[in-house]
């Protein structure tokens, strides 16, 4: 979310969107809203990556196609 860069519309509504990752936009009748609702997206994003397989890209540092905890490692295998 640290990424994520907002405008203010022409109609006084706001756009967001996170650069380098395709389709996740959103809009809010306030910047608040718009920042909830880019949020959700991303969360969707994440998850529909995850469920199809995608690999997802690595940002901020952050890889999310790598475990990071050694207890999911363990719950995998029970």
């Amino acid at each position: 979310m640290e990424m994520a860069i907002y405008e203010k519309l022409e109609d006084g509504t706001y756009g967001g969107e996170i650069p380098g990752l395709e389709g996740v936009i959103a809009f809010g009748t306030t910047l608040r809203r718009c920042e909830l609702e880019l949020r959700s997206t991303l969360e969707d994003w994440i998850l529909v990556g995850f469920h199809l397989g995608h690999t997802l890209p690595v940002l901020a540092g952050m890889d999310l196609n790598k475990p990071t905890h050694g207890h999911l490692e363990s719950l995998q295998t029970t």
